[in-house]
């Protein structure tokens, strides 16, 4: 199963969700989202893909979201891609994307809806 993780190493919800996948027998591919920040296109696709507004996918806590000022609902979308361009800490972890959907793992249980069933009771244990 083809599986993409937008993780990060210092996140502990992240790895969470990276070793029940692994856990489930599959080896994603792992995009360090610090080292390798994806496009603003794909991180629009990411928000669509899951669902969700982009705001949705912003991190605030241990980022600079308060100093810009990103509570402001007036911001466009430009606006906040331009935000998270220049800031990926910005963007929320972990983002999985597989076959059966995409989501924001927060809890990282939430992984779970994303991997064959069978796969998925593999990964609970």
């Amino acid at each position: 199963m083809d599986i993409t993780i937008y993780h990060n190493p210092a996140c502990g919800t992240s790895r969470n969700a990276l070793g029940l996948i692994r856990a489930a027998g599959i080896e994603p591919q792992v995009v360090e989202y610090l080292k390798t920040p994806p496009t603003r296109e794909t991180i629009a696709a990411l928000a669509e893909q899951c669902g969700v507004p982009l705001r949705a996918l912003l991190r605030e806590k241990g980022t600079p979201y308060a100093e810009l000022g990103l509570s402001d609902e007036s911001l466009t979308d430009a606006q906040l891609l331009d935000a998270i361009e220049a800031h990926p800490i910005l963007l929320n972890r972990p983002i999985v994307v597989s076959p059966l959907g995409a989501r924001l793992c927060r809890p990282s249980e939430t992984v779970l809806d994303l991997l064959p069933q069978g796969d998925a009771s593999a990964g609970s244990e």
